[in-house]
């Protein structure tokens, strides 16, 4: 139990991004990470260049169902590589199944399961993932919500966002 906790302690003294690497994620530049689980087997993940891994994202990496043929097969073990290429979002509460390729410069939404490898400019969401649109049509649609508050303090944020009429936030539509 002691050793459990001294690990834990260790392991939030580091930044997300310093503890990924050094439990051997592979990790290119300008990247933003949030997690410090990265399922059993780390070594296992790729990221490129300028990634954004959000809160509470999981990385599976093996299939852990072979369990039910371990009486059979004591050693059955079944894994997955996983990769995530340049410039790539992966939205809060993803989960990312093993032998996953997600490409360039996709999304994916919130609370996905991403099952299948994804290709170059997409956006993807849902349980299971699937093609939502393309990043370009992504970007067209919400440079039409574009508030400019990126660079503003919250103060400043706060005060402008409660004076906005509602048609410059997201509204979705009603389910049916």
């Amino acid at each position: 139990m002691l050793k459990k906790i001294i690990k834990f302690i260790n392991k939030h003294r580091q930044s997300p991004l310093s503890y990924a690497k050094s439990i051997g994620v592979v990790i290119g530049e300008n990247c933003t990470i949030a997690i410090y689980n990265w399922g059993s087997e780390p070594y296992l993940i790729k990221l490129g260049n300028h990634v954004h891994i959000t809160t509470n994202v999981q990385f599976i990496n093996h299939d852990g169902g072979v369990w039910v043929f371990r009486e059979e097969i004591p050693d059955f073990d079944v894994f997955g590589k996983i990769v995530v290429d340049d410039n790539t979002y992966i939205g809060n509460n993803a989960v990312i199944m093993p032998g996953v390729h997600i490409g360039k410069n996709c999304v994916v939404g919130a609370n996905s399961v991403v099952t299948k490898s994804i290709p170059d400019n997409i956006v993807v969401a849902g349980v299971p993932a699937k093609y939502i649109c393309s990043t370009e049509d992504y970007k067209l649609k919400m440079l039409k919500l574009n508030t400019n508050l990126k660079t503003k303090n919250s103060v400043q944020k706060k005060e402008i966002l409660e004076k906005l009429p509602n048609s410059a936030f997201i509204n979705k539509e009603t389910l049916k």
